[in-house]
């Protein structure tokens, strides 16, 4: 049986419409490596886009849909406006925390993809914000610039215009877009810090991501909120934005992400927990990360405008019960 092909996640915002060719894809015809990186297009449209001088390898033109693409050159896609095709607008619950002619800031629950792609065509956000605003087919990636996981919770923001996903796109890429979480992990930190450590496909199981050492950059700052018996609270700060970035780095100097189901283990409980904490911890079936805080540049008016949604009610339920094992153990 062939091997179901892989399809590369764009990391967030900063990386736009680029993706880097990793060693699977090596070999294969541009046009064929273009629909495994960006599987949101048809086929047809990016092949068009080829012969139209909008697709670029390593910043040059590459125009010829059978041209043959080399581990680690990077694609580059501009795209131009056109109506997306196959994405469906639904009437489906929409958190608008901000809007105005260029942007929307939304607050995207846990549990709903960001994007169509196989298996999840529906109920996703695309699908909401097409039903919201039905000119977002117009806008490539209508108008998603920055992705949350399935069951990460909090701020993202979507461009309603070129000019403002152009814009953004540069903010991300330039680092000055402000993006804090608050993430709940396994054991007691005794300190914040920074994991400088670069990110990459598992080299076994590719649909994780992993720390390799020809990775991609990926930085993460956190630092304590609150300690619990066996957990901490941590504000966590972005510096890149690197697909799974917060749950591998965690993971990586030993505190998973309470909840988490790929990288996060088993769940820590602490010393004589109380059973109504042990099934909460136990049976949070998602990770504990939500985007609290996100703050940028407009991109009409140049102003710095910022927002903050509270944790939801499942996370908090939790630290409700956290404080209390805290007091009982006092």
């Amino acid at each position: 049986m062939a091997e179901a092909p892989i399809l590369l996640e764009i990391d967030d915002l900063a990386e736009g419409y680029r993706a880097e060719i990793p060693a699977e894809l090596a070999g294969q015809r541009l046009d064929q490596a273009l629909a495994q990186c960006f599987p949101e297009f048809s086929r047809a449209r990016l092949q068009r886009w080829v012969r139209d001088g909008q697709v670029q390898v390593d910043g040059v033109v590459a125009d010829k849909p059978r041209f043959a693409v080399a581990e680690g050159q990077v694609l580059t896609l501009q795209a131009e406006t056109e109506v997306e095709v196959g994405w469906q607008a639904q009437d489906l619950p929409l958190d608008v925390v901000y809007a105005d002619a260029s942007i929307l800031v939304i607050n995207k629950p846990a549990g709903i993809v960001v994007h169509p792609a196989a298996g999840n065509q529906d109920g996703t956000l695309v699908n909401a914000l097409l039903h919201y605003d039905p000119s977002l087919a117009e806008v490539p990636r209508a108008g998603i610039v920055h992705r949350l996981d399935k069951d990460t919770s909090g701020l993202l923001v979507v461009a309603r215009t070129l000019q403002a996903q152009a814009s953004l796109v540069r903010q991300l890429q330039a680092r000055t877009v402000f993006r804090e979480y608050v993430a709940l992990v396994q054991g007691v930190l005794v300190a914040g810090g920074s994991v400088d450590a670069p990110l990459g496909r598992h080299p076994v199981d590719r649909k994780r991501m992993a720390v390799v050492g020809n990775g991609r950059e990926a930085i993460t700052h956190y630092r304590v909120n609150t300690r619990y018996r066996a957990h901490t609270l941590i504000d966590v700060k972005l510096e890149t934005g690197r697909t799974h970035q917060i749950r591998v780095h965690m993971a990586h100097v030993g505190n998973p992400l309470v909840g988490d189901p790929v990288y996060g283990g088993r769940a820590r409980l602490p010393k004589q927990a109380t059973p109504e904490l042990v099934a909460a911890l136990q049976g949070f079936r998602r990770q504990a990360l939500h985007a609290r805080r996100l703050e940028l540049e407009h991109p009409e008016s140049g102003e710095w405008l910022g927002w903050e949604v509270p944790i939801p009610a499942d996370f908090l339920d939790l630290l409700t019960l956290l404080e209390a094992d805290i007091e009982a153990h006092r």
